[in-house]
């Protein structure tokens, strides 16, 4: 009987591609899967914000004009009557410097500082109470201010809009500028939200103000009047309550 045959065990062939190389394709592949998923996560919540952004915005703007009805509904029913309708107290005031640095008073400079108004024609917001009342007038002959109404507020916040990041001065171009600062600790995710807290001077007004760099504005149209005078003597500096809105037109 012929002796049985010992096959020999094949040698272990190489593999084709290298295993380092295997590894980096499958890792690859997983960091290419990830991303997709994460920009599709993304895009989803673009859409959600954007929806969200324009119910607010529809929300507020019905706010605005039952706020005009109301008041016009108010002026009438006082000129029906034969009485004077006196509109509430003014909340917000914006505030322009106009004059520069020599021969400051510390006091004033201290008070400059404090508004954040360190060089000529730069522009905040403001809400009015006993001290920034008092303040005000420490500074009078260095600044001008006044009340300004919703299309300024929008205005300047959409032209001149930039905001603190890192330190930096960074330029409203999205809504997502906003949005990473503001929205999880103040609800306040869009620019209309910002103009909303900013002219109704809400809860989150502080945060709101701070957030925003403040206005750098040009000279206005046809230069200032007289810088030393005050406004009712024909001249730029002090309080002109609502005509501000005239003023900024020429600055933003």
């Amino acid at each position: 009987m012929p002796a049985p045959v010992v096959k020999k065990p094949a040698a272990k062939k190489l593999p084709a591609v290298p295993e380092s190389k295997l590894k980096f394709s499958k890792k690859q592949i997983s960091k290419r899967a990830a991303e997709s998923k994460r920009r599709l996560k993304r895009a989803a919540v673009l859409v959600l914000r954007k929806k969200e952004n324009l119910v607010r915005a529809e929300k507020y703007q019905n706010e605005y004009i039952k706020a005009d009805q109301r008041e016009i509904k108010l002026r009438r029913l006082a000129k029906k009557r034969n009485q004077f309708y006196v509109p509430a107290e003014a909340k917000l005031a914006f505030v322009v410097r106009i004059r520069g640095i020599n021969k400051v008073a510390p006091k004033v400079r201290k008070v400059l500082q404090l508004f954040r108004l360190r060089q000529i024609n730069n522009g905040v917001f403001i809400k009015l109470n006993k001290a920034t009342i008092n303040m005000l007038r420490i500074a009078e002959p260095y600044i001008t201010w006044g009340y300004p109404n919703l299309k300024s507020v929008r205005e300047l916040i959409y032209k001149r809009g930039h905001v603190k990041h890192s330190r930096q001065r960074v330029p409203i171009t999205d809504n997502f500028v906003i949005e990473r600062k503001l929205r999880q600790a103040h609800n306040i995710q869009c620019v209309e939200d910002l103009v909303h807290e900013i002219f109704t001077v809400g809860p989150n007004f502080k945060y709101a103000s701070n957030f925003l760099w403040p206005f750098k504005l040009n000279t206005p149209t046809g230069g200032w009047r007289k810088k030393a005078n005050h406004y009712v003597n024909g001249g730029d500096f002090g309080n002109r309550e609502d005509k501000i809105n005239r003023l900024l037109r020429k600055m933003v």
